[in-house]
């Protein structure tokens, strides 16, 4: 059976690490941050923020690795632009894997300010986008199918469960 790539993408408090942590544990898939890239790139090298590209390249080339290796992938990452969600999808499909492209969202603005007001990323150094920040950012919209699940309405467990039974053949 062919690996398969979940990319998990989302605006930054939207539930996606908490769901894609979930995901993870749940089909014991490899799991790629791209806060946790970024921020080891900042903390070792003279790089500071914002990176661009660079974090994701680093994940694209690693999940690259693990794919090629037979092995599933959840990449998460807020996947804002088109470019980025095309370059997740031609990593998988170049290394044999299926790709299921996922959407986490927030519907409700109250609960997801809250969040991205009270969280702690849980990477030692990593200062998480602001409130205005995240409404302000730049965020495409999408021009493919792609499975969108509603943090505000499903538990991170459910949230997972959805996503799995989708990745499945």
């Amino acid at each position: 059976m062919p690996p398969v790539l979940i990319v998990v993408g989302g605006l930054p408090a939207s539930g996606k690490t908490t769901v894609a942590t979930e995901l993870a544990r749940r089909t014991g898939f490899s799991y790629l941050r791209i806060d946790t890239i970024e921020q080891a790139i900042v903390r070792s090298t003279p790089l500071g923020n914002p990176l661009g590209p660079v974090g994701y390249v680093v994940a694209y080339d690693v999940a690259a690795d693990l794919l090629r290796t037979g092995v599933s992938v959840i990449a998460e990452c807020v996947n804002s632009v088109e470019i980025t969600r095309n370059a997740w999808r031609d990593t998988g499909t170049a290394h044999g894997a299926r790709v299921l492209e996922t959407e986490i969202v927030c519907s409700d603005p109250v609960e997801h300010r809250r969040r991205a007001e009270t969280r702690d990323t849980g990477i030692p150094g990593h200062v998480p986008p602001t409130w205005p920040q995240i409404v302000a950012r730049e965020y495409e919209p999408w021009t493919r199918d792609r499975l969108v699940v509603d943090t505000a309405e499903r538990s991170a467990a459910e949230a997972a469960a959805l996503i799995e039974a989708a990745a499945r053949p």
